[in-house]
């Protein structure tokens, strides 16, 4: 027996391939785990009909597309800390592949999924502007939109439309709470409307004097738009010059 039929037997050299290797009309098989050391350039890899495909590495998996100079123009690296995909469209659609339910690309992200979830503790935090037609909370559960340093601004071409079928609807801030319209008016609808914390104001005149069986007032306005509580009598006690707008 020579030293070449015995590395033909090591290596389990048959006509139709060697080892867990077998040539056919329909490709290359390969049975069981088999080790690359070099690169490997074929069409198509797929597994058995009852097998899944398994790609593994000690270190990580990187799946590349080039073109036809050789430039990669698409890579997919899975690796031990993070999944890397690189390319100019990154996209995630349905089952069937009709609808795109993801899209990412260096102008803007795209969900086109009918519901997008965000179950963290904290809620969604953005740096930079918000678009969306709709923001809706959860059944039975609270919508909040806070800013705990800065500014919350909602703006539309068209008018903001906010809405609590069931439940209270309140907008809170430590400074400042401006409702402004140029073109149009604010108009307030509702079976009670209460003005909380008011302050009363007194004429020059009668500054220190108290009504403490006064239970009626009458609503005053100064001339920068200030209101107070004025003791309602037979005729109006608002006064420009009221305590109020002198001080405020």
């Amino acid at each position: 027996m020579t030293w070449i039929t015995v590395i033909l037997l090591l290596i389990g050299m048959q006509i139709d391939g060697m080892g867990n290797l077998r040539v056919s009309k329909q490709g290359v098989r390969l049975e069981g785990v088999s080790e690359f050391l070099l690169p490997l350039y074929v069409k198509e890899i797929q597994s058995r009909k009852d097998s899944p495909l398994i790609l593994q590495s000690d270190r990580n998996v990187t799946v590349n597309a080039r073109n036809d100079v050789g430039h990669i123009t698409g890579r997919l690296t899975v690796g031990s800390e993070m999944v890397e995909a690189q390319c100019q469209r990154f996209e995630v659609r349905s089952s069937d592949g009709k609808r795109v339910l993801f899209s990412a690309d260096e102008q803007e992200v795209s969900v086109g999924a009918e519901k997008l979830r965000v179950t963290g503790t904290e809620g969604a935090v953005f740096e930079h502007s918000v678009e969306t037609p709709h923001v809706r909370a959860e059944p039975f559960q609270d919508l909040k939109l806070e800013s705990p340093t800065r500014t919350l601004t909602m703006e539309a071409p068209r008018g903001v439309e906010m809405n609590a079928d069931v439940g209270d609807l309140k907008a809170t801030c430590r400074k400042e709470l401006l409702l402004q319209s140029t073109d149009g008016e604010i108009f307030l609808n509702a079976k009670t409307i209460r003005l909380g914390n008011i302050p009363h104001g007194t004429p020059p005149t009668s500054l220190g004097a108290t009504y403490p069986k006064q239970t009626v007032y009458e609503l005053c306005a100064c001339p920068n738009g200030r209101l107070y509580l004025a003791a309602a009598e037979s005729g109006s006690t608002c006064q420009a010059v009221s305590s109020v707008c002198l001080w405020s």
